[in-house]
């Protein structure tokens, strides 16, 4: 078993109501919408190799889900890949399972571009609302039509609902490009409100392992 798949395995047995505002596990409503616009710049963690303060990575993506009906959500994500390179996914997610209580699991197939190459990406979402916030695990792969190569990727995050419509959130983002070693890394950030139902998210990025930056997060979210 490959060492991604360990420790997706591993997550997975440790994770034996209100859903986040990327909805994931959580259909959207017919006629409610999510976006988000985000950028993540990267330096390396060993400041001894810095040659000025300019960053390393610079990262921008944008995403957006609307319910075309209560058990229907079409989504788009612009950005980058597992593997780093542009990607542009349009999505159809739909629920496997919706209940008053324990899990929700929504199944997702996109089809989209990867650095020019045409990709399709299967994706599976699991959620469990808790007392004062959340618990999800989103993982993606992504399946290059003419290499045949495909990459993983997997989301953990953990979600609480704070005082004066604030939000920590802790994620565990975690990655196998095809023929490379896997890679973890911890991303804490803090959503505070703006003017009407705009957001504006904070945060930081430290890679654990396969993964040899730090770096910083901002973004926006709005819902409709």
């Amino acid at each position: 078993m490959r060492p991604l798949a360990l420790f997706l395995a591993a997550i997975l047995a440790a994770c034996l109501a209100a859903p986040p505002a990327g909805a994931g596990a959580w259909p959207r409503k017919q006629g409610s919408g999510f976006g988000s616009i985000a950028v993540r710049l990267g330096w390396p963690q060993d400041m001894s190799t810095w040659t000025s303060m300019d960053p390393t990575q610079d990262y921008s993506t944008l995403f957006f889900e609307y319910g075309l009906t209560d058990r229907l959500t079409l989504g788009f994500d612009i950005g980058h890949s597992v593997g780093g390179s542009g990607k542009s996914v349009l999505f159809l997610q739909w629920p496997l399972r919706q209940a008053e209580t324990g899990a929700q699991m929504t199944a997702q197939f996109g089809l989209g571009t990867i650095a020019g190459e045409q990709v399709l990406r299967p994706g599976l979402s699991v959620g469990w609302g808790l007392q004062n916030g959340w618990l999800s695990i989103d993982s993606v792969a992504e399946a290059y039509v003419d290499s045949g190569r495909t990459d993983l990727k997997m989301d953990v995050t953990w979600g609480r609902n704070l005082p004066r419509d604030r939000k920590l959130i802790l994620q565990l983002q975690s990655g196998q490009p095809d023929g490379y070693a896997p890679f973890v890394r911890v991303a804490p950030s803090l959503v505070v409100p703006l003017r009407g139902p705009l957001k504006l998210e904070t945060g930081v990025t430290w890679g654990l392992t396969g993964d040899t930056s730090m770096g910083l997060k901002m973004g926006l979210w709005t819902e409709f």
